[in-house]
């Protein structure tokens, strides 16, 4: 960020352990994917390979070099761990991200017959390889809605417990899932019983794919909160609104300030 004489909310430098930022790459072209990363790379923190694009993405290893050259970190979609996991070929899943020296990947139930506990299983076999990212919620929104926030702090605990660094709360790519109802609209009792239990919220990655749910969790947490499924052509505008450079945040980070 350029020096300026404004007073703006402390951001942390990378490597960040808070106020990360994630993006999807759902199959941007190659050139175009350098431009974004390079571009942003100061604020991002990583890029997830959605769904089960690394299999058909041709220039694979030459976007990991991308993000590599500019210190971004990567991991592939949750739904192509499912994918594996649903033919009993998790050997197979670890050899893949081994080939493409992944220091993180995710784990999750988001589609697939899994439960928590066998979820849990699986990052537990994982964690001693790599950095396990987790994710609560489910892809189906009727499921995701009837899962109780009691079992969301429960399944969350159970994920931190078998050794996942971070748990990501599904929105979807749509914001219409998981910790979102299907108009869209934030589950917000469901948020703040996750906010007012025991739970850390640096431990959390809220997927916020709109600038709706990016502002409602800056104001609500601060600049410093972890936010997922951001666009890529976003990421600095995330930034902005972290910042208080966007009219959304523009007065909330003024306290103190001369």
């Amino acid at each position: 960020m350029r020096p300026t004489a404004l007073q703006l909310p402390e951001r942390a430098s990378k490597p960040r352990s808070t106020g990360i930022t994630m993006v999807v790459d759902g199959g941007l072209p190659t050139r175009y994917f350098r431009d974004v990363v390079e571009s942003g790379a100061e604020f991002l923190d990583f890029v997830k390979f959605g769904w089960g694009t690394a299999l058909v993405t041709k220039d694979l290893s030459e976007k990991i070099a991308v993000l590599r050259e500019v210190g971004v970190d990567y991991y592939f979609g949750g739904t192509l761990f499912e994918k594996f996991v649903l033919q009993h070929r998790l050997d197979d899943y670890r050899n893949f991200c081994e080939t493409f020296s992944c220091d993180y990947v995710e784990v999750s139930n988001g589609t697939i017959d899994l439960t928590n506990p066998e979820k849990a299983g699986y990052i537990r076999k994982l964690s001693d390889d790599f950095r396990v990212i987790s994710e609560v919620g489910f892809k189906d929104a009727e499921r995701s809605e009837n899962l109780p926030p009691s079992r969301w702090i429960e399944c969350i605990h159970e994920d931190l417990d078998a050794g996942a660094v971070l748990v990501t709360l599904e929105a979807r790519e749509s914001g219409k899932s998981g910790i979102c109802r299907p108009n869209g609209e934030l589950r917000f009792g469901l948020i703040e019983e996750l906010l007012t239990c025991e739970l850390s919220h640096e431990m959390l990655l809220f997927e916020a794919p709109s600038s709706e749910l990016q502002n409602y969790f800056v104001k609500r947490l601060g600049p410093n909160v972890n936010l997922g499924n951001v666009a890529a052509t976003a990421v600095l505008g995330l930034e902005t609104i972290r910042l208080g450079l966007r009219a959304d945040t523009l007065c909330c980070f003024e306290g103190g300030s001369a």
